[in-house]
C-alpha cells in the first residue's frame, strides 16, 4: 500500500520553486498593505516633525535604523508567520494569507474611516471588520486585487524615499552643509553672553493687575525686570518653535517650512559668534549649532530605544479607532537631572519651601548642565539654553515638586481650559524658581556684571476658551496670549531696570545681541538692533512661513487673575452624603513623602450622569478645601472632573485624608463616597 503524503511530503512540495515564487508574491502583497497601514502614516508624521529627532538628539545612523525598522520589520514578522503556516500545506498557507490580508485591510479601513466618517470606537471597528472580510473575499475570488497589491508593493520604497529626500526631516538625516561664515569684530570688548530662551510663555501670564510683573507670584522675574531692560512690547515671530527660534537666531522672518537645522539655516547666532566666542549651547528641538562650532552631549534618555518607544506610541495613535492628537511633541518632556544621571546640582538651603536638597529629583537636566557651565573664562563665551519650560506637558508645582497626570486630558472645553491654565501657571511658578537660581549663579560667579544677559521666550499660548493653543484661530482671536512674550536684556554693567515699549519683534534679537557683543553679521537681516530707531510699521506674525499676518494693538493688558473660590482654605466638618464618585490619583495620598520631590497634586474621576453640568466639586485634603472645580459636560471619558492642588502646604508626610463634596448653589456641601 502506497504511503499517504504526510506533513513532510506537503512541505517538500510547498518549498519547491513554484512555492517560493508564490510566497514572494504573497510577501509583496503583505508589504503593500503594511506600507499603507504602518510605513506611510508613521513616516508622514515623522517626516513633518524634524524637531522630534532633534529633541531626542538622534544621529543619522539612529534615524536610518528607525526607518528600516518601520519599513521592514512588520513585513518580516508577518511574512515569518506565513512561512511557518506553509509547513502545514498549501491550504493552511492560503487561509492564513487571506486572514492576514483581511486584518490589514480592516486596519487600513479604520484609518480611512476615521477621516471620512463620523464613526468612532466599536461602530468603526465593526465597519472595518466588514470591509476587511470583503477585501479578503475579493482577493480569493478575483485576480485583480492581487495584481493591484503586487504593483503597490513598491509603495514602502517610495515612502522611505519621500521621507529621506522630500520631507522636512530629510536634511536632518542627510545634512547639506556645515554652517555659514563667522562674524567679524567691530571692537575689542566682547562680553560674555548668557541667553536663556523659555518656551510657550505668554507675557500676560507674568503680569499683575498694574501691568507690571506680578512680584508676589513671580518674584525672580520681577527681580530680573528690576535690573534689566524690559522690552514690554516684544512679540515672537511664530507660534511654532521650528519657525520661531530660527527667526530669533538668524534675524530673518520664516520664508520656508524648513527643519530647524544648520543645513537649512547656515547663517545664525552660533556661526556668527563661533569665530570669536566659545560656544556652550544646550538646544532642545533645534540643531542650529553645527558640529564645527559645538558638539552637544547625548544624554542617557536618548538614542534608538527612545525613538522606537515614542514611535510605538505614535503607531498606537495612528491605528486607533478613535480621534487622537498625532503629535510627536507629546514626548517633549524635560528629563530631570536624576533621570539622566547628573549629580552635580548645588543644594541651596536658604529657601525651605523649595526643596533644593532634592534638586536632582526635579530639576531639568538641561538646566543643570547650563547652570554648571556659567563660570568665567579667559575667552569670550556664549552660554545658550533653550529650555522647554513652562511648555507642556505640565508636571511641576511652584515649589518644584512633580505630580503625575494622564496624557489624555483634553485642553479644550469648559473646565478643561481652566485646568490647563492653572497647570501652566503652576509650572510657570517653578520656572520662576529656575530664573532665580540662574540669577544667583551669575552673581556668585561674577558673570552678572560682566555679561550680556538675555531672558525671553519663543512664543506664547492661548488659554482663551474656544481658541486654546497656538494655531491660526488662536493667533487671530487671542494674539495677546500667543504673540507677546517676555523679553529682558541686561547689558554689561547695567545697574537699574527700565521699560522700553518700542515695537520689538524677535527678528531683532540677533542684531541687538551682535551689536552689544561688537560683532558684525556677514549677512543681511530683517530685524534691527535696539540701538537703532524703533520700527514704525505694524507687527507681523507667521502661522505658516512666507504668510505674514498683521498683529493689532500694542502692549497687552493683563488678564484677570484666576480668582480662588471662597471655600478654598476653609475647614470642612461633617456633611450629609450626596452620592458617589469614582476617583483616580488617590493612591499617592496613602503615603506622601514630600522629600521625594513628588506629590499627588492632581486628582481626577467621574461622577454619575445625573449630576448636572457645571456642578461645583470641592476637594479637601486633611480637612481643608484645597480646590473647587466644575463638573464638565460628558465626553467619551464620561462625566469627568479634574482638580489641581497647586499649594503643597495642604499635604503632610505620611497618610493624608482626601474628601470630595458637591457644592450646591447656596454653598452647602454634600460629601461623596469615594470608590
Amino acid at each position: 500500500m502506497a504511503d499517504q503524503p504526510g506533513t513532510e511530503a506537503r512541505a517538500r512540495r510547498w518549498w519547491g520553486w513554484g512555492g517560493w515564487r508564490s510566497e514572494v508574491a504573497r510577501m509583496v502583497e503583505v508589504a503593500a498593505l503594511l506600507g499603507l497601514v504602518i510605513t506611510q502614516p508613521l513616516l508622514d508624521v515623522l517626516g513633518r516633525s524634524p524637531d522630534f529627532f532633534l529633541f531626542h538628539r538622534a544621529d543619522r545612523r539612529e534615524i536610518l535604523l528607525l526607518v528600516a525598522l518601520i519599513a521592514v520589520l512588520p513585513t518580516m514578522a508577518v511574512g515569518l508567520l506565513g512561512l511557518v503556516s506553509g509547513v502545514f500545506g498549501l491550504r493552511v498557507r492560503t487561509a492564513t494569507h487571506s486572514v492576514l490580508l483581511g486584518l490589514l485591510v480592516a486596519a487600513l479601513a479604520v484609518q480611512v474611516g476615521r477621516q471620512l466618517t463620523p464613526l468612532r470606537g466599536v461602530p468603526l471597528l465593526v465597519l472595518a471588520g466588514v470591509v476587511g472580510a470583503a477585501g479578503a473575499y475579493a482577493h480569493r475570488r478575483w485576480r485583480v486585487p492581487s495584481r493591484m497589491l503586487r504593483v503597490a508593493g513598491i509603495g514602502p520604497l517610495i515612502f522611505v524615499g519621500l521621507f529621506l529626500f522630500a520631507s522636512p526631516t530629510g536634511p536632518v538625516v542627510l545634512p547639506r552643509g556645515e554652517g555659514g561664515a563667522a562674524g567679524t569684530a567691530t571692537g575689542n570688548l566682547h562680553p560674555p553672553v548668557v541667553m536663556l530662551v523659555l518656551d510657550e510663555l505668554p507675557l500676560v501670564s507674568l503680569l499683575g493687575p498694574d501691568g507690571g510683573i506680578d512680584a508676589a507670584r513671580f518674584p525672580h522675574f520681577a527681580e530680573l525686570a528690576a535690573a534689566s531692560t524690559w522690552y514690554r512690547n516684544a512679540t515672537g515671530v511664530s507660534g511654532w518653535t521650528p519657525y520661531a527660534l530660527p527667526a530669533m537666531l538668524t534675524g530673518r522672518y520664516p520664508a520656508q517650512p524648513s527643519a530647524p537645522h544648520y543645513s537649512h539655516y547656515p547663517d545664525n547666532l552660533f556661526t556668527a559668534f563661533g569665530g570669536l566666542y566659545d560656544i556652550r549651547a544646550e538646544e532642545s528641538i533645534t540643531r542650529l549649532c553645527p558640529p564645527s562650532r559645538c558638539e552637544q552631549p547625548v544624554l542617557p534618555e536618548q538614542g534608538l530605544g527612545v525613538l522606537v518607544r515614542e514611535t510605538g506610541r505614535l503607531l498606537g495613535q495612528v491605528t486607533a479607532p478613535r480621534d487622537s492628537r498625532i503629535d510627536p511633541e507629546n514626548s517633549y518632556r524635560e528629563r530631570t537631572a536624576e533621570e539622566v544621571g547628573i549629580d552635580s546640582a548645588e543644594p541651596v538651603p536658604d529657601d525651605p519651601k523649595f526643596r533644593w536638597d532634592s534638586l536632582n529629583v526635579h530639576q531639568p537636566a538641561r538646566f543643570t548642565s547650563f547652570l554648571n557651565g556659567l563660570t568665567p573664562s579667559a575667552r569670550p563665551t556664549l552660554h545658550f539654553l533653550h529650555l522647554l519650560m513652562p511648555h507642556s506637558p505640565w508636571a511641576y508645582l511652584p515649589s518644584g515638586a512633580r505630580y503625575h497626570a494622564p496624557q489624555e486630558f483634553p485642553n479644550e472645553g469648559e473646565g478643561w481650559v481652566d485646568l490647563a491654565r492653572a497647570r501652566h501657571l503652576a509650572q510657570l511658578g517653578y520656572t520662576d524658581r529656575l530664573i532665580g537660581e540662574t540669577l544667583r549663579k551669575l552673581r556668585e560667579s561674577g558673570l552678572w556684571d560682566q555679561a550680556l544677559v538675555v531672558v525671553t521666550a519663543d512664543h506664547g499660548v492661548s488659554f482663551t476658551k474656544g481658541v486654546q493653543g497656538r494655531g491660526l484661530d488662536s493667533i487671530r482671536a487671542a494674539p495677546n496670549e500667543v504673540a507677546w512674550v517676555p523679553m529682558f536684556l541686561k547689558t554689561p554693567g547695567q545697574r537699574a531696570g527700565r521699560v522700553d515699549d518700542r515695537n520689538w519683534e524677535h527678528v531683532d534679537l540677533l542684531p541687538t545681541v551682535a551689536e552689544e557683543a561688537a560683532i558684525s553679521l556677514p549677512w543681511s537681516v530683517d530685524g534691527r538692533s535696539a540701538r537703532q530707531a524703533p520700527r514704525a510699521e505694524a507687527k507681523v506674525f507667521y502661522d505658516q512661513p512666507a504668510e505674514p499676518l498683521t498683529l493689532p494693538g500694542g502692549v497687552p493688558d493683563p488678564l484677570p487673575p484666576p480668582a480662588p473660590h471662597p471655600l478654598v482654605g476653609t475647614a470642612v466638618g461633617e456633611a450629609p452624603m450626596g452620592g458617589t464618585v469614582r476617583l483616580a490619583g488617590q493612591d499617592g495620598f496613602r503615603a506622601v513623602d514630600p522629600d521625594s520631590g513628588e506629590l499627588p497634586a492632581l486628582i481626577w474621576g467621574t461622577l454619575p450622569e445625573q449630576v448636572p453640568d457645571g456642578t461645583l466639586l470641592a476637594v479637601a485634603v486633611n480637612g481643608t478645601v484645597a480646590s473647587v472645580v466644575p463638573v464638565v459636560a460628558p465626553d467619551p471619558g464620561g462625566r469627568r472632573f479634574a482638580a489641581l492642588l497647586a499649594d503643597d502646604r495642604f499635604f503632610r508626610a505620611g497618610a493624608n485624608q482626601l474628601d470630595l463634596y458637591l457644592v450646591d448653589p447656596a454653598g452647602t456641601l454634600r460629601q461623596l463616597a469615594i470608590s
